[in-house]
């Protein structure tokens, strides 16, 4: 089961030798609790392994004559992938393919040169711009356009939401031990002379989230995991 924030707090102050709230107060802790796990989602998603990600089939699609993706989310980090919504056979744009390419790649010039194509076959490149959550919405550009709107589902990163006590660690891989040491880490630096988080606390800090890092991918073992080639599928 999840592990509330105020439960770590109390594992926390088992360290700080202060059970009940005195020097350092819930406030304090809980806010040092609520950085350190941004710290590790923003490394958890870094995996790309799905482990953080939400799908959205309801508000985005692709306009005719559109160079942009309207309704992306205002909380997508990062898009993770693209696909037509109806993918059933009588899905009309079902055969249609959405691959990232470098907005100043070849393909991605060449295809913005192109007049707007049926969206029932073929493929769009894709690349997302801007700051993107909790900024503002990113801006997906895609090339070529097409000649009539295509609703999508969208698969991408979600900011994380500020966390209170009452908040459960939304981080997986059973992180509780790192989070207690950043709040241990950064709870030490107001006793001390530098002002600086504990620099034995951090290296507990630094061992626990590269375990859990190590311990969250891969995600299978079923198949081995390998690199496509470029061209493969052409090969005989």
């Amino acid at each position: 089961m999840s592990t509330l924030l105020s439960a770590l707090e109390v594992q926390a102050r088992y360290h700080l030798n202060e059970a009940t709230a005195s020097y350092w107060s819930s406030a304090e802790l809980i806010a040092a609790a609520n950085l350190a796990c941004h710290d590790l989602w923003r490394s958890v998603s870094d995996l790309r392994a799905l482990h953080i990600c939400t799908l959205d089939v309801t508000n985005v699609s692709l306009a005719a004559n559109a160079t942009s993706l309207t309704g992306v989310p205002a909380d997508c980090v990062r898009v993770h992938m693209l696909e037509p919504r109806d993918l059933t056979s009588s899905g009309s744009s079902r055969g249609l393919k959405f691959t990232p390419k470098p907005y100043n790649s070849p393909e991605f010039q060449s295809a913005r040169a192109q007049d707007a194509t049926d969206p029932s076959n073929g493929e769009v490149f894709w690349v997302q711009m801007g700051a993107g959550g909790p900024v503002v919405a990113p801006t997906v550009m895609v090339a070529p356009m097409v000649t009539s709107a295509v609703l999508l589902s969208l698969t991408y990163v979600p900011v994380l939401a500020d966390l209170t006590a009452g908040s459960v660690n939304p981080i997986p891989g059973e992180s509780d031990n790192a989070v207690i040491a950043w709040m241990v880490a950064y709870a030490r630096a107001k006793e001390r002379d530098d002002r600086a988080p504990d620099p034995s606390w951090l290296t507990v800090y630094a061992t626990e989230k590269q375990n859990l890092l190590v311990s969250l991918t891969p995600r299978q073992d079923q198949e081995p995991m390998v690199a496509t080639a470029y061209f493969q599928e052409y090969w005989s």
